[in-house]
This record gives structure tokens, C-alpha cells and sequence, in this order.
């Protein structure tokens, strides 16, 4: 089993792919800058390519997560000050597009770390507080179509599974 494992995770990490196999590029420069893509199949997204943490229990409800855990703690606090801040001024513009921003920055970085799921709330939840972030928007779609790509049907709206725990020890 561990022999298969590892054999998995290696052609994941080499790039194998099939020529039949649509390959899934980010055309917007803004965002290849901020996540530094690179090219991936559709069938890379698929549950048999995703690498989890098998010490960590499955998050209960219908969505699991797959992708590297990651680090969110920085953006995690900037969410929790956000938040605050709206709570404060609850009709401040500033202040929802603050929090949305800060959204926005920890779906990115859970977009780079493959946890598509979860950015994909986390996108949503930029979008709804700063309707004019077309970036989210676009984010939204894409990771949508990554989804029916591999014939998928994606998380709807308050499904999307948490973050990936991230261990600081290892």
C-alpha cells in the first residue's frame, strides 16, 4: 500500500500526463504572478490524485478536502481583524471591502496549495463582501469549471469544507 502510495504522489509531482487529457492553464497575469501556476491536467484535480493527510480525520459533511496543507495562520488573523473591524462599523465600505481583501488573499494561497474547496468559500466570501473584486469573481468560475472538467459536481455555497490542518511541527 505504501509502495503505491508513494508511486502515486511521484507521478503527480513529475507531471504525468496523457495526451488526451485537457490541460487547465491560468490565462490572467495578475493572478499567475500571485500563485505562481503551473499547468496541470483536469484529471490532477480528480480524488485520485489528491494527496491528504491520512492521519487527519475526514471533515464530516458531503465535501472532503484534498491539496498540501498549508500555513493560513497570518491570513487567518488578518480575517479576525477584518471581521472585528465590520462588527465595529458594520456600514463601513472600508471596512467590508477590508474584510473581503482579506478573503480573497487566503483563497489564493489555499488556491497555490491546491485546497480548491475551501478557496473556493473563501473566494465566495470575498466576493459578497466586495462585489467589485471581478478577480474572485473569475477565481469562481475557473475553480467551477475545474470541477465539471473532471465531472464533478463543485461545493455549493456554505458546503466548502475548512482549511487542510496545517502541522507547525513537521
Amino acid at each position: 500500500m505504501k509502495v503505491l502510495t508513494v508511486m502515486l504522489l511521484a507521478m503527480g509531482a513529475f507531471g504525468c500526463t496523457n495526451s488526451d487529457t485537457p490541460v487547465v492553464q491560468n490565462t490572467n497575469a495578475g493572478a499567475a504572478n500571485a500563485l505562481q501556476e503551473r499547468p496541470q491536467t483536469a484529471i490532477a484535480h480528480g480524488p485520485e490524485m489528491q494527496r491528504t493527510d491520512p492521519s487527519a480525520s475526514a471533515p464530516k459533511g458531503r465535501w472532503s478536502q484534498g491539496g498540501d496543507p498549508v500555513d493560513t495562520s497570518k491570513e487567518d488573523s488578518a480575517i479576525m481583524a477584518a471581521e472585528k473591524a465590520l462588527r465595529e462599523k458594520p456600514a463601513d465600505s472600508e471596512a467590508k471591502r477590508g474584510l473581503g481583501a482579506a478573503f480573497f488573499k487566503r483563497a489564493s494561497l489555499l488556491t497555490e496549495a491546491r485546497q480548491y474547496a475551501s478557496a473556493l468559500g473563501d473566494y465566495r466570501r470575498a466576493l459578497k463582501h466586495d462585489p467589485s473584486n471581478a478577480e474572485a469573481k473569475e477565481w469562481i468560475d475557473r475553480i467551477i469549471s475545474i470541477y465539471a472538467s473532471i465531472n464533478k459536481e463543485s461545493p455549493k455555497e456554505g458546503e466548502e469544507p475548512p482549511p487542510l490542518a496545517f502541522d507547525k511541527t513537521k
